[in-house]
């Protein structure tokens, strides 16, 4: 039956009281003909830099962002305006934030490059207190809240370690200390990501700088007041990469059903489910894995099950981030370094939709949590929000074999879309990334730079000091005064 009857014959099925609404609902946002008419309908435009990461509340209404220039911004992004705004506390890159569940949206965590992670409460009047758990030497990239706590939440760090912080004592604990130790070694993993399984709370996933996705499980880890080295419950990694630890994993995401997505730098983004534990399939990764007769190749790859790959997009120069798109996790869905939005479909990895996100590179691509809404952010100081329907129109076809506008190939193998041998797009992070002052201001001095945007609107813009401007629909009151408590 053509797609066209089949929608026809779901919504009569609706009409007369067979399909629930929101069966219907779900069935259409899941449609390929709905990801394929995304396109730019708002940008959001505040920050001074470039927008590390952006999130939805609980309901949708507010989109949560964190920046170069240090502040947290809360959007109304139906009106593509910022409701309530704020300087983070950090003295380097805001690298994500998210709001705590059934804090009113008031209460937020964030962690930077600074190697701070800090909770901040917007209080009655607009007024900010802000205070530091925790500094360590090395940048702190992502933080995993428990979902229905307005208290837990975890944290990586690049110096290996793992976090857990409970607010109602504003305790902060070390758990362990990812290392290396299934090449008989002690090294250090930076870690750069880290994931709470939503069907089972207490296991988490991590991942940075070698090969392996590690998961964990908080019943199993002993804190005796020092540092405990935590022992994984699962690993996953790709046959083909095992003993290689090369280039390692930037991001990670769970699915509705615990599947899990990692995307591997220098690689492609691989889906794991349980059969593709090494555990699972009886190899144990805290031994020297056994090698062939020339002792380059671990024997145990023949023996695990290859997970589903997804190719085309590139991931060398930033920490991108993966997920999953629609209502029951149908696409899979990244930003890449040539400035594009990548969609694949799960069930067969094919790739349906290459879109226009960022003027360098996009690194964050985060869905509502009940609409046909995306929205994205990079080395652009803008955030996009994608809906179906007329807007800019982005899209770059990916069903004609080769094409120049994109600098895709068909792969040797045509499984898939890869980047050209002689792709040349290739810059140094510290071009067009910056360290945290390329972007905005030192905190105390205007950027006066910064005052018309791209369109030559004059917008009203906070200093970078800490005092926080009113906004219009936001918080009553001026919201200058901030508490900044150091802990």
């Amino acid at each position: 039956m053509p797609p066209e009857m089949k929608r026809m014959a779901r919504l009569w099925e609706r009409e007369v009281g067979g399909l629930p609404p929101r069966h219907f609902a779900n069935a259409v946002m899941a449609s390929k003909d709905f990801v394929q008419c995304l396109s730019i309908q708002k940008r959001l435009r505040k920050h001074r830099g470039c927008v590390n990461t952006i999130s939805f509340n609980a309901d949708g209404r507010l989109l949560l962002s964190g920046a170069d220039d240090r502040t947290v911004v809360l959007w109304n992004w139906l009106e593509a305006a910022p409701t309530f705004s704020f300087h983070s506390g950090h003295s380097n890159n805001v690298l994500h934030a998210q709001f705590m569940p059934f804090s009113d949206d008031r209460s937020i965590v964030s962690c930077a490059a600074d190697g701070e992670v800090r909770h901040s409460q917007i209080r009655e009047g607009g007024h900010v207190t802000i205070d530091k758990l925790v500094e360590l030497d090395f940048a702190v990239h992502r933080l995993a809240v428990e979902p229905g706590s307005p208290y837990t939440f975890y944290c990586c760090c690049e110096d290996s370690s793992v976090w857990l912080f409970d607010l109602r004592g504003k305790d902060a604990v070390e758990l362990f200390k990812c290392r290396a130790t299934d090449h008989f070694t002690a090294d250090d993993i930076e870690l750069f990501a880290i994931e709470l399984d939503p069907r089972k709370p207490c296991c988490f996933a991590v991942a940075g700088s070698d090969e392996y996705v590690r998961i964990y499980d908080t019943r199993k880890i002993c804190v005796d007041g020092s540092s405990s080295s935590g022992h994984p419950t699962e690993h996953f990694c790709p046959p083909h990469l095992i003993g290689e630890n090369k280039d390692g994993i930037t991001g990670l995401a769970y699915s509705q059903t615990s599947e899990l997505l990692a995307t591997y730098s220098h690689d492609n983004i691989y889906l794991f489910s349980r059969e593709h534990g090494l555990h699972f399939n009886n190899i144990e990764v805290d031994e020297r894995l056994l090698m062939d007769e020339t002792g380059s190749s671990p024997l145990c790859r023949d023996k695990l099950p290859i997970p589903k790959a997804f190719k085309g997009h590139t991931n060398q120069h930033t920490i991108k981030g993966v997920n999953f798109l629609g209502p029951n996790c149908d696409y899979v869905t990244s930003g890449s370094d040539c400035g594009r939005i990548f969609i694949w479909r799960k069930k067969d990895g094919e790739l349906i939709r290459v879109m226009n996100g960022d003027k360098h590179i996009v690194n964050c691509v985060e869905q509502h949590p009940s609409g046909i809404v995306v929205a994205s952010s990079g080395i652009d100081d803008d955030i996009k929000i994608w809906e179906p329907g007329e807007g800019e129109n982005p899209s770059i076809a990916t069903d004609d074999g080769v094409k120049e506008d994109m600098w895709l190939s068909s792969s040797s193998d045509s499984d898939g879309f890869i980047y050209n041998d002689g792709f040349d797009y290739l810059m140094e992070v510290d071009d067009i990334y910056g360290n945290g002052d390329e972007h905005s201001s030192e905190e105390g001095e205007e950027d006066s730079s910064s005052e018309e945007d791209d369109d030559g609107d004059n917008s009203a813009e906070e200093d970078d000091d800490g005092n926080n401007s009113a906004e219009e629909g936001g918080v009553d009151g001026e919201n200058s005064a901030e508490d900044v408590s150091d802990g």
